[in-house]
């Protein structure tokens, strides 16, 4: 991948933390099982019980 762009790639959220958006998560290919807040893939590698309360709070994508 290339350089990461604020904006489209990224996000500072409130805390200051950044947050990958859901194209960067398209263009990686692959859910990285660590729950990230825009991920497209249903949190398919988070393992439970922590997939199945992520998928109940409607976070995904």
């Amino acid at each position: 991948m290339d350089k990461l762009k604020e904006g489209e790639d990224f996000y500072y959220n409130e805390a200051g933390y950044i947050v990958l958006t859901e194209k960067y998560h398209l263009a990686k290919g692959v859910c990285c099982g660590n729950g990230c807040k825009h991920c497209p893939y249903n949190y398919i590698n988070v393992p439970e019980p922590k997939r199945s309360g992520l998928l109940q709070t409607g976070s995904a994508g």
